[in-house]
């Protein structure tokens, strides 16, 4: 399996059994068996290049976790284990990666020289397991496998803010109902487009409602599915904005922006670390989860609006 796979890895025998440090005859002569014991093709060769069949494929997807699974273990099982090091596959959702990922990595990297990190940024739903990291941060409310751990990290609130500028000009909203009378920077959901949803104190209410929520309509000045261009227009003085405190903290204890209307929020987003249980921990992944951990102590507090 390993030599079938880095064959396909460097897209050639010769450069895989330098690799290996095997010659090029065993190399062929293991991949030629691999695929009599298993009865299929799995590489299509020609004078120039290989390709993988689709069984090829399906089979390599297969491989690298086993194989990942194996280097685990023979790393916990050596003296070496108590070192970490290796490759370290991070998932990351965008926001949460750019906004305090960024800034925590150099410090972990600088704790850990030996580990090679491997960051991905996006928003898709995603298999950890079957996409082949390690780790990931996802943010929000989710389900996850039975196979999955979650840790809780932190809490973030969605909260509302606008410029100086803004607000010396059209001035600063004292109760959630005047944000009507204001512009707002809408990110694109339909749900959203007319009005906004806020809990607050019921003794901050002033038409009757006691629920501690209420909708506030509003009118959009822009509508956006990206939080930066939106930010952009609200340090442009273009309105009001509601974003999560974790993008925000430089942008508040900068001044650059104002923090609206406070103890009033759109909801609490989850911010959770999640790994395979079903796999063995290998000591980078530990030394990983440790380290976000210790960065958050607080799990169900909101450490960024704490701090400004």
């Amino acid at each position: 399996m390993r030599v079938f796979a880095k064959v396909v890895e460097l897209g050639s025998f010769a450069r895989a059994a330098q690799a290996l440090d095997m010659s090029n005859t065993v190399v062929t002569r293991n991949l030629a068996d691999l695929e009599t014991h298993l009865g299929t093709r799995l590489l299509n060769r020609t004078t120039r290049k290989l390709s993988l069949t689709e069984t090829g494929q399906q089979y390599l997807e297969r491989i690298k976790h086993i194989l990942a699974d194996i280097d685990d273990a023979d790393a916990l099982a050596s003296s070496s284990a108590q070192v970490a090091s290796g490759t370290l596959r991070i998932y990351c959702q965008t926001s949460f990666g750019l906004a305090q990922l960024a800034k925590l990595l150099p410090v972990y990297a600088e704790a850990m020289p030996d580990v090679v990190l491997d960051v991905t940024l996006a928003d898709n739903v995603i298999d950890l397991v079957q996409e082949g990291f390690d780790v990931g941060i996802l943010l929000g409310v989710q389900k996850f496998e039975a196979t999955m751990i979650a840790r809780r990290l932190a809490l973030s609130r969605l909260v509302l803010c606008a410029s100086p500028g803004y607000i010396a000009r059209h001035g600063q909203p004292q109760t959630p109902y005047e944000i009507s009378d204001h512009k707002c920077l809408n990110f694109a959901f339909e749900q959203l487009r007319h009005s906004w949803p806020l809990s607050f104190d019921s003794n901050s209410l002033d038409k009757g409602d006691n629920a501690g929520k209420a909708d506030i309509p509003i009118t959009s000045r822009m509508i956006s599915n990206n939080g930066l261009i939106l930010r952009h227009a609200c340090l442009a003085d273009m309105g009001i904005m509601v974003r999560s405190s974790f993008t925000l903290e430089d942008d508040f204890s900068s001044g650059r922006l104002v923090q609206l209307l406070k103890g009033h929020y759109f909801g609490l987003m989850p911010i959770n670390l999640v790994y395979p249980s079903r796999r063995l921990m290998s000591y980078k992944v530990r030394s990983f989860v440790d380290f976000m951990s210790a960065q958050f102590p607080q799990p169900e507090s909101d450490p960024w609006l704490e701090s400004v």
